[in-house]
Protein backbone atom coordinates (compact mmCIF):
# COMPACT_ATOMS: atom_id res chain seq x y z
CA UNK A 1 0.00 0.00 0.00
CA UNK A 2 1.31 3.67 -0.37
CA UNK A 3 0.35 6.95 1.17
CA UNK A 4 -0.73 9.43 -0.87
CA UNK A 5 -2.08 13.02 -0.35
CA UNK A 6 -6.13 13.71 -1.26
CA UNK A 7 -8.74 16.66 -1.35
CA UNK A 8 -12.37 15.92 -1.16
CA UNK A 9 -15.12 17.47 -2.69
CA UNK A 10 -15.46 19.61 0.40
CA UNK A 11 -12.09 20.81 0.19
CA UNK A 12 -10.60 18.81 2.85
CA UNK A 13 -7.54 17.80 2.91
CA UNK A 14 -6.55 14.31 4.25
CA UNK A 15 -3.34 11.74 3.65
CA UNK A 16 -5.12 8.09 2.48
CA UNK A 17 -4.33 4.53 1.56
CA UNK A 18 -4.15 2.86 -1.39
CA UNK A 19 -2.72 0.35 -3.80
CA UNK A 20 0.49 0.92 -4.90
CA UNK A 21 0.16 0.96 -8.66
CA UNK A 22 2.45 -0.75 -11.33
CA UNK A 23 4.05 0.42 -14.00
CA UNK A 24 2.60 0.02 -17.47
CA UNK A 25 4.46 -0.22 -20.42
CA UNK A 26 6.63 3.49 -20.86
CA UNK A 27 6.49 3.76 -17.00
CA UNK A 28 8.21 3.42 -14.03
CA UNK A 29 7.34 3.32 -10.27
CA UNK A 30 9.26 5.43 -8.32
CA UNK A 31 10.17 5.41 -4.11
CA UNK A 32 9.59 9.14 -3.71
CA UNK A 33 11.91 11.15 -1.44
CA UNK A 34 10.20 15.01 -1.77
CA UNK A 35 6.94 15.87 -3.37
CA UNK A 36 6.63 19.79 -4.20
CA UNK A 37 3.03 21.37 -3.22
CA UNK A 38 1.93 23.61 -6.00
CA UNK A 39 -0.21 26.34 -4.67
CA UNK A 40 -2.01 27.94 -7.32
CA UNK A 41 -2.47 24.86 -9.53
CA UNK A 42 -3.75 22.40 -6.83
CA UNK A 43 -5.34 24.59 -3.82
CA UNK A 44 -6.27 27.28 -5.86
CA UNK A 45 -9.90 25.57 -6.11
CA UNK A 46 -9.95 25.11 -2.52
CA UNK A 47 -11.88 28.24 -1.40
CA UNK A 48 -14.62 27.17 -4.42
CA UNK A 49 -15.47 24.26 -3.05
CA UNK A 50 -15.13 25.07 0.38
CA UNK A 51 -18.32 27.54 -0.70
CA UNK A 52 -20.23 25.42 -2.57
CA UNK A 53 -19.71 21.68 -0.83
CA UNK A 54 -20.49 18.60 -2.76
CA UNK A 55 -20.23 14.78 -2.05
CA UNK A 56 -17.36 13.85 -3.74
CA UNK A 57 -14.39 11.50 -2.05
CA UNK A 58 -10.64 12.01 -1.38
CA UNK A 59 -8.69 12.10 -4.86
CA UNK A 60 -5.26 12.38 -4.80
CA UNK A 61 -3.33 15.47 -6.34
CA UNK A 62 -0.27 16.41 -6.82
CA UNK A 63 2.70 16.66 -10.10
CA UNK A 64 5.96 16.94 -9.08
CA UNK A 65 8.50 14.84 -7.38
CA UNK A 66 11.94 13.71 -6.98
CA UNK A 67 12.42 9.71 -6.04
CA UNK A 68 14.43 6.51 -7.29
CA UNK A 69 13.05 3.73 -9.53
CA UNK A 70 12.41 0.79 -7.70
CA UNK A 71 10.17 -0.69 -10.98
CA UNK A 72 10.56 -0.59 -14.59
CA UNK A 73 7.17 -0.34 -16.86
CA UNK A 74 7.91 -2.98 -20.37
CA UNK A 75 9.80 -1.08 -23.29
CA UNK A 76 11.90 0.95 -20.68
CA UNK A 77 15.23 1.25 -21.83
CA UNK A 78 16.48 4.85 -20.60
CA UNK A 79 16.87 3.63 -17.44
CA UNK A 80 17.81 1.50 -14.58
CA UNK A 81 16.24 0.48 -11.23
CA UNK A 82 18.17 2.67 -8.77
CA UNK A 83 18.11 6.08 -10.31
CA UNK A 84 17.52 9.30 -9.32
CA UNK A 85 14.79 11.27 -11.32
CA UNK A 86 12.68 13.74 -11.28
CA UNK A 87 9.06 13.26 -12.03
CA UNK A 88 5.96 15.27 -13.29
CA UNK A 89 2.25 15.07 -14.51
CA UNK A 90 -1.40 15.54 -13.01
CA UNK A 91 -2.15 12.26 -11.98
CA UNK A 92 1.32 10.58 -12.03
CA UNK A 93 4.11 12.50 -9.21
CA UNK A 94 1.36 12.69 -7.17
CA UNK A 95 2.46 13.96 -2.88
CA UNK A 96 2.53 9.92 -2.13
CA UNK A 97 5.01 7.36 -1.19
CA UNK A 98 5.30 5.39 -4.57
CA UNK A 99 3.93 6.94 -7.75
CA UNK A 100 4.17 5.86 -11.57
CA UNK A 101 5.15 8.46 -14.19
CA UNK A 102 5.47 8.18 -18.00
CA UNK A 103 9.55 8.32 -19.30
CA UNK A 104 9.06 11.47 -21.30
CA UNK A 105 7.94 13.22 -17.70
CA UNK A 106 10.65 11.68 -16.17
CA UNK A 107 14.72 12.78 -15.97
CA UNK A 108 17.77 12.08 -13.88
CA UNK A 109 18.57 14.46 -11.32
CA UNK A 110 22.09 15.64 -12.01
CA UNK A 111 24.97 14.74 -9.11
CA UNK A 112 24.88 17.04 -6.29
CA UNK A 113 20.97 18.28 -6.81
CA UNK A 114 18.84 17.25 -3.62
CA UNK A 115 16.03 15.06 -3.94
CA UNK A 116 13.75 18.51 -2.46
CA UNK A 117 15.52 20.73 -5.36
CA UNK A 118 14.89 18.20 -8.17
CA UNK A 119 10.86 18.35 -6.70
CA UNK A 120 10.53 21.79 -8.45
CA UNK A 121 10.94 20.60 -11.82
CA UNK A 122 7.15 20.97 -12.99
CA UNK A 123 7.25 24.43 -12.07
CA UNK A 124 10.38 25.41 -13.13
CA UNK A 125 9.82 24.16 -16.58
CA UNK A 126 6.50 26.23 -16.58
CA UNK A 127 8.26 28.71 -15.76
CA UNK A 128 11.49 28.25 -18.55
CA UNK A 129 8.38 28.06 -20.82
CA UNK A 130 7.21 30.86 -20.06
CA UNK A 131 10.40 33.13 -20.50
CA UNK A 132 10.58 31.21 -24.06
CA UNK A 133 7.02 32.34 -24.66
CA UNK A 134 8.56 36.07 -23.75
CA UNK A 135 11.03 35.98 -26.18
CA UNK A 136 13.62 38.20 -23.73
CA UNK A 137 16.08 40.27 -25.08
CA UNK A 138 19.30 41.11 -23.37
CA UNK A 139 18.96 44.79 -21.49
CA UNK A 140 15.05 44.95 -21.57
CA UNK A 141 12.76 45.39 -18.70
CA UNK A 142 11.18 42.93 -17.25
CA UNK A 143 8.38 43.37 -14.27
CA UNK A 144 7.23 39.57 -12.97
CA UNK A 145 3.70 40.44 -11.10
CA UNK A 146 2.85 37.60 -8.42
CA UNK A 147 6.11 36.36 -6.77
CA UNK A 148 4.59 32.80 -5.86
CA UNK A 149 7.19 29.51 -7.02
CA UNK A 150 6.41 30.31 -10.48
CA UNK A 151 6.32 33.83 -10.75
CA UNK A 152 9.69 33.89 -8.52
CA UNK A 153 11.45 30.83 -10.81
CA UNK A 154 10.39 33.52 -13.51
CA UNK A 155 12.47 36.54 -11.92
CA UNK A 156 15.89 34.03 -12.24
CA UNK A 157 15.11 32.73 -15.54
CA UNK A 158 14.48 36.28 -16.59
CA UNK A 159 17.38 37.51 -14.79
CA UNK A 160 19.76 34.25 -16.73
CA UNK A 161 18.41 35.75 -20.07
CA UNK A 162 20.21 38.85 -19.74
CA UNK A 163 16.98 41.18 -18.52
CA UNK A 164 16.77 44.11 -15.92
CA UNK A 165 13.63 42.30 -13.81
CA UNK A 166 11.61 44.02 -11.20
CA UNK A 167 9.17 41.98 -9.26
CA UNK A 168 5.72 43.12 -7.74
CA UNK A 169 3.94 41.57 -5.22
CA UNK A 170 1.52 42.48 -1.75
CA UNK A 171 3.71 39.98 0.34
CA UNK A 172 6.61 41.56 1.85
CA UNK A 173 8.32 37.91 2.26
CA UNK A 174 7.65 37.12 -1.46
CA UNK A 175 9.61 40.58 -2.23
CA UNK A 176 12.48 39.76 0.02
CA UNK A 177 12.97 36.22 -1.65
CA UNK A 178 12.78 37.61 -5.26
CA UNK A 179 15.17 40.63 -4.04
CA UNK A 180 17.40 37.67 -2.67
CA UNK A 181 17.51 35.77 -5.50
CA UNK A 182 18.30 38.01 -8.48
CA UNK A 183 15.32 40.62 -8.93
CA UNK A 184 17.14 44.04 -9.58
CA UNK A 185 14.04 45.60 -7.79
CA UNK A 186 10.76 44.48 -5.73
CA UNK A 187 7.49 46.70 -5.03
CA UNK A 188 4.97 46.01 -2.99
CA UNK A 189 1.51 47.01 -4.64
CA UNK A 190 -0.26 47.69 -1.50
CA UNK A 191 1.61 50.12 -0.91
CA UNK A 192 0.82 52.56 -4.06
CA UNK A 193 0.74 52.34 -7.79
CA UNK A 194 3.38 50.47 -8.91
CA UNK A 195 3.36 52.20 -12.52
CA UNK A 196 5.82 55.28 -11.27
CA UNK A 197 8.27 53.13 -9.57
CA UNK A 198 8.64 50.51 -12.42
CA UNK A 199 9.01 53.86 -14.83
CA UNK A 200 11.67 55.02 -12.81
CA UNK A 201 13.71 51.51 -12.75
CA UNK A 202 13.06 51.52 -16.43
CA UNK A 203 15.42 54.51 -16.61
CA UNK A 204 12.81 55.65 -18.98
CA UNK A 205 12.93 53.42 -21.77
CA UNK A 206 9.34 51.93 -20.65
CA UNK A 207 9.01 48.32 -19.92
CA UNK A 208 9.71 45.62 -22.26
CA UNK A 209 7.70 42.37 -21.05
CA UNK A 210 5.17 42.17 -18.28
CA UNK A 211 4.47 38.44 -16.97
CA UNK A 212 1.43 37.94 -15.29
CA UNK A 213 2.01 34.94 -12.77
CA UNK A 214 -0.98 34.72 -10.44
CA UNK A 215 -4.74 33.15 -11.60
CA UNK A 216 -7.99 34.80 -10.69
CA UNK A 217 -9.31 38.36 -11.48
CA UNK A 218 -6.05 40.37 -13.44
CA UNK A 219 -7.47 42.87 -14.82
CA UNK A 220 -6.05 45.71 -13.10
CA UNK A 221 -2.64 44.21 -13.25
CA UNK A 222 -2.77 44.18 -16.65
CA UNK A 223 -3.95 47.20 -17.10
CA UNK A 224 -0.92 48.74 -14.74
CA UNK A 225 1.54 46.72 -16.89
CA UNK A 226 -0.07 48.04 -19.58
CA UNK A 227 0.38 51.35 -18.72
CA UNK A 228 4.58 50.48 -17.79
CA UNK A 229 4.92 49.84 -21.11
CA UNK A 230 7.35 51.80 -23.44
CA UNK A 231 5.29 54.74 -25.09
CA UNK A 232 5.43 56.03 -29.00
CA UNK A 233 4.71 59.56 -30.13
CA UNK A 234 1.26 58.84 -30.73
CA UNK A 235 0.71 57.71 -27.37
CA UNK A 236 0.17 53.66 -28.33
CA UNK A 237 2.31 51.28 -25.89
CA UNK A 238 4.32 48.61 -27.14
CA UNK A 239 5.81 45.81 -25.58
CA UNK A 240 4.32 42.53 -24.35
CA UNK A 241 2.25 40.63 -21.31
CA UNK A 242 2.09 36.94 -21.21
CA UNK A 243 0.05 35.02 -18.67
CA UNK A 244 1.74 32.17 -16.91
CA UNK A 245 -0.78 32.01 -14.29
CA UNK A 246 -5.21 30.92 -14.23
CA UNK A 247 -5.20 35.04 -15.02
CA UNK A 248 -8.64 36.06 -16.07
CA UNK A 249 -8.47 39.70 -17.93
CA UNK A 250 -10.84 41.78 -19.78
CA UNK A 251 -8.69 44.36 -21.73
CA UNK A 252 -10.02 46.36 -25.19
CA UNK A 253 -7.92 45.42 -27.97
CA UNK A 254 -6.93 47.18 -31.38
CA UNK A 255 -6.64 50.78 -30.56
CA UNK A 256 -7.08 50.42 -26.37
CA UNK A 257 -4.37 48.07 -26.43
CA UNK A 258 -2.07 49.70 -28.81
CA UNK A 259 0.41 47.54 -30.04
CA UNK A 260 1.01 45.42 -27.21
CA UNK A 261 1.19 41.49 -27.69
CA UNK A 262 -0.95 39.53 -25.26
CA UNK A 263 0.60 35.93 -24.84
CA UNK A 264 -0.42 32.68 -23.11
CA UNK A 265 2.25 30.33 -21.93
CA UNK A 266 0.58 27.17 -20.89
CA UNK A 267 2.23 24.00 -19.15
CA UNK A 268 5.91 23.16 -19.34
CA UNK A 269 6.47 22.90 -22.78
CA UNK A 270 5.14 20.51 -25.97
CA UNK A 271 4.37 16.99 -25.04
CA UNK A 272 2.72 17.07 -21.68
CA UNK A 273 -0.75 15.63 -21.92
CA UNK A 274 0.27 13.85 -24.95
CA UNK A 275 0.04 10.64 -24.14
CA UNK A 276 1.83 8.99 -27.11
CA UNK A 277 4.70 11.38 -26.34
CA UNK A 278 4.87 10.99 -22.70
CA UNK A 279 5.35 7.22 -22.57
CA UNK A 280 8.20 7.48 -24.98
CA UNK A 281 7.32 8.86 -28.63
CA UNK A 282 9.08 11.91 -29.70
CA UNK A 283 8.64 15.03 -31.75
CA UNK A 284 11.64 15.73 -34.90
CA UNK A 285 13.77 18.25 -32.56
CA UNK A 286 14.52 20.12 -35.35
CA UNK A 287 11.21 21.27 -35.80
CA UNK A 288 10.44 21.27 -31.51
CA UNK A 289 13.40 21.92 -29.58
CA UNK A 290 12.21 22.44 -26.40
CA UNK A 291 10.00 19.80 -25.30
CA UNK A 292 8.52 19.60 -21.49
CA UNK A 293 11.59 17.15 -21.22
CA UNK A 294 14.30 19.33 -22.55
CA UNK A 295 12.62 22.38 -20.53
CA UNK A 296 12.53 19.84 -17.07
CA UNK A 297 16.59 18.51 -17.87
CA UNK A 298 17.66 22.90 -18.76
CA UNK A 299 15.79 23.24 -15.12
CA UNK A 300 17.85 20.77 -13.38
CA UNK A 301 20.91 21.12 -15.10
CA UNK A 302 20.38 25.24 -14.34
CA UNK A 303 19.84 24.24 -10.22
CA UNK A 304 23.24 21.75 -10.56
CA UNK A 305 25.12 24.32 -12.17
CA UNK A 306 23.99 26.94 -9.40
CA UNK A 307 22.38 29.50 -11.57
CA UNK A 308 18.88 28.62 -10.64
CA UNK A 309 18.27 28.91 -7.23
CA UNK A 310 15.58 27.38 -5.46
CA UNK A 311 16.45 26.16 -2.03
CA UNK A 312 16.04 29.98 -0.73
CA UNK A 313 11.98 29.22 -2.05
CA UNK A 314 11.72 26.39 0.58
CA UNK A 315 9.84 28.01 3.08
CA UNK A 316 8.50 24.64 4.83
CA UNK A 317 9.59 20.67 4.87
CA UNK A 318 6.99 18.64 6.38
CA UNK A 319 6.32 14.93 6.85
CA UNK A 320 3.54 13.66 3.92
CA UNK A 321 1.47 12.13 6.91
CA UNK A 322 1.07 16.63 7.94
CA UNK A 323 0.57 17.14 4.50
CA UNK A 324 -3.48 18.51 5.83
CA UNK A 325 -1.93 20.84 7.85
CA UNK A 326 0.69 21.96 5.21
CA UNK A 327 -1.68 22.75 2.32
CA UNK A 328 -4.22 24.63 5.08
CA UNK A 329 -1.36 26.86 5.62
CA UNK A 330 -0.45 27.78 2.14
CA UNK A 331 -4.66 28.13 1.75
CA UNK A 332 -5.10 30.54 4.83
CA UNK A 333 -1.55 32.12 5.12
CA UNK A 334 -0.12 32.63 1.28
CA UNK A 335 2.14 35.60 2.61
CA UNK A 336 4.13 32.79 5.08
CA UNK A 337 4.85 29.84 2.92
CA UNK A 338 5.87 29.67 -0.98
CA UNK A 339 7.90 26.17 -1.29
CA UNK A 340 6.49 23.57 0.94
CA UNK A 341 7.75 20.12 0.83
CA UNK A 342 6.39 16.95 1.67
CA UNK A 343 8.89 14.31 2.73
CA UNK A 344 7.51 10.73 2.88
Amino acid sequence: MRRVAAIDGRGQFAVIEEPIPEPKPGQVLIEVAASLISPGTELGGVPARRKNPTDAPPRPFGYQNGGTIIKLGEGVTRFMVGDRVATMGGGFALHASHTVAPVNLTVPIPEGVSFEEAAFCHLAATALHCIRRAEPQFGENFAICGLGVVGQLCVQFAKLSGTHVAGLDRFPKRLDIAKATGADAAFNVAEGNPVPRVAEFCRGHGLDCGILAFGGEATEAARQLYEMMRPAPDGHRWGRIVAVGGARVTLGLAADLGNVAIRSSARPGPGYHDDAWEHGADYPPVFVPWTTQRNLEESLRAIAEGTLRVKPLITDIVPLAQAPAACEKLVSSPGEAIGVILKP
